[in-house]
């Protein structure tokens, strides 16, 4: 495999894939996110994707929406990235981030919807992750990272950029740990007076913040500030005054606060989950005066998404199974009404969320499915209504294929579901099994033409794309999620493999050219199942974890090791060396293409490095691929363009779907 593809026919093929999707140079919208309703439920503002070329990074530029008409208006320009638009609960004016003096560092603007003058407000001492408007509208918490903390593993693990230095360099770095500019905190701007000031305390590491009334702020904590400490992070309350008072220590993972408009209760979402930023499970709601806290029932949904209405209601969203569903939870009378449930369509770059309006349930979401291209619509008494498509293919649809539901049995007798995507042609097809990552992951309807150009390149050569969701996967419930804790690369070995069995059994996929890839999670399970199982012709394997005590002592998640496998590197002989694919690489005879990141910090490029010389002083083809300017997962362009086609090649070269 060469090293600069460009100019190649699978090159150029995936070049063009992004050109039809994307329309780079014409000015148009190609994809949108984080829509945010207005409270009367006109109109609606979201970040939209306008590609000016396929060499530069894809950036975002605030976008306002007429639910009525569905006419679109750009209201923010610029090369820079401006994301994240929120209007103020009174409506009067609107915040939103963007980096347009620094890329990556993210800082807070306003923007009056009349005038449509834009202002900026004074800088804190880091980057700003997220934001929320107080009640009243005349304050905004904001949560900051200081620049040199990492970015969390769902946005790419990369070190963000430190200040910069008039040291000669020459000077060697240090790192002793808990350094001053990785802490992340809360600060409070102040519309009236234009003040904008810390409000958490020296010591207190803030990953989430959010308003309790006008007065307080309820935060997620750790008193550790590296990335791995958010894994036992706790709820605290914030005062004005920077005084601060635990109120709940869970037993696993926390995420999705949201405060009723005058404070009185507390809702937010526990569960297992693998990273920071990616948070389903069950909804706990917690009465700030009592400090009594209750799980809530919502019919086997996990949820993703919590909003306030009003101190009654509350609208949640999550997965259930292969459903995106919406709902209403009435705090007077303890009930929660579905709104909402689809298999067809979902929202949400990694897990289901909405924009809220009014007290009825009424939403607004950027609706897609595998084949359907990002559109806003409206849900009202439970019906789906599209407003804006952003669609940009001149015959209205994307790739012909035939998607289909999947369920069959693993040997212990478990049900476990999945995805299987395959040509319109008659098959049996070959396949390639795509892993997800996690393990706490979730596969589901999601817009292949935003991160699936591999699976479409693969699907118009004739392979089927196979993506399941074993044991541990979200929409479940927390004990299906559960069973991977201290036993990856256990049980969840047989959910892969007796899915191909099924499918090989109904004589849909072709049991000669079979394929596995994943990214994460998906390519410690790429390489695990490589060396347990020799019916695999060839091997994707990305950002993967590969030795479990060098993950744990390299990468900057120490802890997500410790958690998952439940057990210590200290050990010997224990899960961190028998549930290490490099431990197995001996019995590899497949080949593998490894791709990692060189700025990864959640899955170092050692990882990805010892499985290649493993392969290749064990006499197995492998390839190394390490992308420059990447973190965990290849999210650029034009790299992201070697990387569709690369994965094409390789299948191609093992596995072809076609004589010649």
């Amino acid at each position: 495999m060469q090293r600069d593809l460009r100019g190649i026919p699978e090159y150029l093929e995936a070049e063009s894939i992004y050109r039809q999707l994307w329309q780079p140079g014409t000015d148009q919208i190609s994809d949108a996110a984080e829509l945010h309703a207005r409270s009367d439920g006109g109109a609606g503002l979201f970040s939209g994707f306008i590609v000016n070329d396929l060499e530069s990074y894809r950036s975002s530029r605030i976008c306002s929406v007429d639910f009525a008409s569905g006419e679109t208006r750009v209201i923010t320009f610029g090369p820079h990235t401006d994301r994240l638009p929120k209007y103020a609960p009174d409506g009067r004016m609107i915040a939103f981030l963007s980096d347009r003096h620094r890329r990556g560092d993210f800082q807070l603007y306003l923007l009056n919807p009349t005038s449509g003058v834009t202002r900026a407000t004074p800088r804190p001492q880091g980057w700003i992750e997220h934001f929320h408007w107080s009640p009243d509208s005349d304050r905004i918490v904001l949560g900051v990272a200081g620049y040199g903390a990492d970015v969390a593993g769902a946005h790419g693990a990369i070190a963000s950029r430190t200040q910069t230095d008039d040291m000669p360099s020459w000077i060697p770095e240090l790192k002793v740990g808990n350094e001053e500019y990785r802490w992340r905190t809360a600060w409070v701007y102040d519309l009236i007076t234009g003040r904008l000031r810390q409000v958490s305390p020296t010591g207190l590491n803030v990953w989430d913040a959010v308003w309790c009334g006008d007065g307080l702020i309820s935060a997620i904590t750790s008193d550790d500030c590296e990335e791995g400490s958010w894994y036992s992070a706790r709820l605290v309350l914030l005062d004005m005054d920077g005084q601060s008072r635990e109120i709940y220590r869970p037993q696993l993972q926390v995420g999705c606060p949201a405060a009723s408009p005058y404070g009185s209760r507390l809702a937010f979402v526990e569960g297992l989950c693998s990273d920071r930023c990616i948070v389903a499970g069950s909804l706990r709601l917690l009465d700030l005066r009592s400090g009594a806290c209750t799980q809530v029932e919502t019919g086997g949904v996990d949820i993703t998404h919590t909003e306030w209405r009003s101190d009654r209601y509350l609208l949640l969203a999550g997965h259930r199974r292969f459903e995106s569903v919406v709902g209403l939870y009435d705090t007077t009378v303890g009930k929660f009404a579905e709104l909402w449930a689809s298999e067809e369509r979902t929202t949400g770059s990694r897990y289901i969320s909405v924009s809220g309006f009014g007290e009825a349930g009424y939403f607004a979401l950027v609706g897609e499915s595998f084949q359907q291209a990002p559109e806003i619509a409206l849900v009202r008494d439970g019906k789906y209504v599209a407003v804006r498509s952003f669609d940009l293919m001149r015959d209205g649809k994307e790739e012909d294929c035939d998607v289909r539901r999947v369920t069959w049995r693993a040997p212990d007798d478990t049900e476990i579901d999945g995805w299987l995507l395959r040509p319109c042609a008659a098959g049996p097809h070959p396949m390639v099994m795509n892993i997800h990552g996690g393990p706490v992951g979730h596969w589901r309807q999601t817009w292949l033409g935003r991160t699936g150009i591999p699976s479409l390149l693969l699907i118009r050569h004739g392979y089927a794309v196979f993506y399941p969701n074993p044991r541990g996967s979200i929409g479940r419930g927390e004990m299906f999620a559960r069973q991977v804790l201290g036993d990856m690369a256990g049980a969840d070995t047989e959910d892969f493999l007796s899915g191909i069995d099924y499918l090989v059994d109904e004589r849909v996929v072709d049991d000669t050219r079979l394929g596995v890839m994943g990214a994460s999670y998906g390519g410690f399970m790429t390489c695990w199942l490589t060396a347990h199982d020799s019916r695999f012709a060839a091997a994707v394997s990305i950002v993967p974890m590969i030795n479990c005590v060098t993950q744990h002592l390299l990468s900057n998640i120490p802890q997500f090791m410790s958690l998952f496998l439940a057990d210590h590197y200290s050990n010997r002989g224990g899960k961190y060396f028998d549930r290490s694919p490099i431990m197995h690489a001996h019995r590899v005879r497949t080949p593998t293409l490894n791709i990692c990141g060189a700025l990864d910090r959640s899955a170092p490029p050692e990882e990805a490095l010892q499985f290649h010389n493993a392969l290749r002083e064990n006499g197995v083809e492998s390839v190394l691929v390490t992308y420059p300017e990447e973190g965990h997962g290849v999210r650029k362009l034009p790299a992201g363009i070697d990387y569709a086609a690369r994965i094409l090649m390789w299948f191609d070269q093992h596995m072809p779907a076609k004589s010649g």
